[in-house]
């Protein structure tokens, strides 16, 4: 793959550089600046850019924007110092997400995975022309004690709000993200089902309603023991959804 590398710090330049080469990738251009990067991508028509977030004058998600507005923009891969931008970089249509210093196993896996994506894929990610025809995520990032946590829509049963976050029950466990139930539901409207204003469940583990009393309702999951009230206002709507599955 032809490679652009921007980073405002050399050391860290210099570094994600010679990890590039050593794969057996080429650099086409290093630069420092967001305004830089925009300039050699136009340039080179590079298949991918490995972008630093927190630079002067503007941002690498800004960055990340600009470009995916080209007729034919670069796959992007973010490589900073900071976990918190984890959803804006998804959010920017990004393919990969490593934090500082970047393992040159990480990052060779990340290059690896761009290699392998097609013309056609690349395509469907970066476009942005038209929101509705944008590809929705696999993943929802989450900040955790380990960093940043990428897990598998496919692998999340609910979402519920807990304060000013949101609670992810997933196969493996909990985490706090802080995007909203509405822009959750909104973005998955053909995989989540609001049954409570609190919580939106995975239609894919959906396994059956149960009544608890006259007035009360709940959700079983396939997979667990877990169960999430059912709202009166929702309970119609997912009867019907029930039904139609």
């Amino acid at each position: 793959m032809r490679i652009v590398v921007c980073d405002d710090e050399p050391l860290a330049r210099e570094r994600l550089v010679r990890i590039v080469k050593e794969s057996g990738h080429e650099v086409v251009a290093q630069v420092a600046t967001g305004a830089e990067a925009i300039t050699a991508v136009k340039i080179h028509q590079p298949e991918l850019i490995l972008l630093d977030i927190r630079m002067p004058e503007m941002d690498g998600v800004r960055c990340a924007q600009i470009l995916n507005e080209l007729e034919h923009p670069p796959a992007v891969i973010f490589v900073t110092a900071y976990d918190h931008y984890a959803i804006a970089a998804f959010k920017a249509n990004a393919i990969g997400y490593l934090l500082k210093p970047a393992n040159k196993n990480e990052l060779l896996e990340a290059l690896g995975k761009a290699s392998n994506l097609n013309a056609a894929q690349l395509d469907g990610i970066r476009k942005l022309e038209d929101p509705s025809a944008r590809p929705a995520r696999e993943h929802i990032a989450a900040r955790t004690h380990r960093g940043v946590e990428l897990i598998k829509i496919k692998d999340i049963y609910y979402f519920t709000a807990d304060q000013k976050y949101v609670k992810v029950r997933h196969k493996d466990g909990i985490v706090l993200i802080d995007e909203t139930l509405k822009e959750l539901e909104e973005e998955f409207d053909d995989r989540l089902f609001r049954v409570h204003r609190n919580a939106i469940i995975n239609l894919d583990y959906l396994d059956y309603l149960e009544t608890i009393d006259s007035s009360r309702y709940q959700v079983r999951f396939k997979g667990t023991d877990e169960a999430l009230s059912v709202s009166r206002r929702h309970l119609p709507a997912l009867r019907e959804k029930i039904q139609s599955m």
